[in-house]
């Protein structure tokens, strides 16, 4: 079954003036014709419906090698992608098929620091994988689509965070972890003019605000992809962020009121029942015995 979550995400300053409707799919190199066709159903498309892209293990280790651990890179591609360009302002929607690592969450905020935005896009894999190399596929589709290469640093920093957020993750959940990494990311014109030490602490205070506590070594591999960030186009990152976390926040809002609304009916019929109950409960019906 699909997990789905959709993220409006406004982008001030676009990577590229990409246009709406452009589709691409991104297939494994080392999947059976089967396999394939599974993969097309689970895109909802036929075979041909678009232009196809194969990615290979090679293309995978090209950014994953060096950051996880062989056992998630694995030595063949399994991992598909489709992708389908949005207008602008309408966000990321991600759905994930048989990723058991990788979170929808994950995904979008990884794709906001490579500097995609505005797409639908599938993850899907014939079997459970870890998810960690669909990036290497989405990067394949969206350069295929614009022409363009994505920035080289900002694809690197992507799949760092990616990672990172997945192994902070296994230990306090994966919504934490990508708060707390976006908590993080708010700041970044602030903790590149701190010392390390100094990031630390924050590192920590952020992490005690969702009552985490980190360990020495979370701490150091979090500071490492703090300094990464800060690499970037911090000015432009952070106007994506800000999308996504006002986003959230309506979210969150409207799930509050309708689960009021909801209490509020239950509470109603509840009362409705609690009225006829007292109502006829103490009435004996005919033929009824004492």
């Amino acid at each position: 079954m699909f997990m789905a979550a959709v993220i409006t995400v406004m982008s001030l300053v676009p990577v590229f003036a990409v246009e709406e409707g452009e589709k691409r799919a991104v297939i494994g190199a080392d999947l059976s014709e089967d396999k394939v066709d599974k993969i097309y159903q689970d895109f909802g498309i036929g075979k041909g419906d678009v232009k196809e892209i194969t990615v290979t293990n090679k293309n995978e280790r090209e950014y994953l090698e060096g950051l996880v651990s062989e056992d998630k890179i694995g030595n063949v591609a399994l991992s598909c992608v489709y992708i389908e360009t949005m207008k602008p302002g309408y966000g990321l929607d991600i759905k994930i098929n048989n990723i058991k690592w990788c979170t929808e969450a994950m995904y979008k905020s990884a794709l906001l620091t490579a500097g995609i935005t505005d797409a639908k896009v599938i993850i899907s894999a014939p079997h459970p994988v870890t998810g960690t190399a669909a990036l290497t596929g989405i990067y394949l589709a969206y350069e295929d689509i614009t022409g363009e290469s994505l920035d080289r640093n900002a694809k690197e920093v992507a799949v760092e965070e990616l990672v990172t957020t997945g192994e902070l993750g296994d230990l306090i959940g994966s919504e934490q972890a990508v708060e707390i990494i976006n908590s993080l990311k708010e700041i970044l014109d602030e903790t590149a003019k701190m010392s390390d030490e100094d990031v630390k602490s924050e590192i920590k205070r952020i992490a005690e605000e969702y009552n985490v506590e980190l360990t020495d070594s979370q701490v150091d591999r979090i500071l490492k992809l703090v300094r990464s960030l800060e690499g970037l186009d911090v000015n432009e990152l952070q106007d994506r962020l800000k999308g996504y976390a006002d986003t959230m926040k309506t979210v969150k809002s409207v799930g509050s009121f309708f689960e009021q609304l909801g209490e509020k009916i239950v509470n109603f019929f509840n009362k409705v029942g609690d009225f006829f109950s007292k109502l006829f409960g103490g009435k004996k019906t005919e033929g009824s015995k004492t």
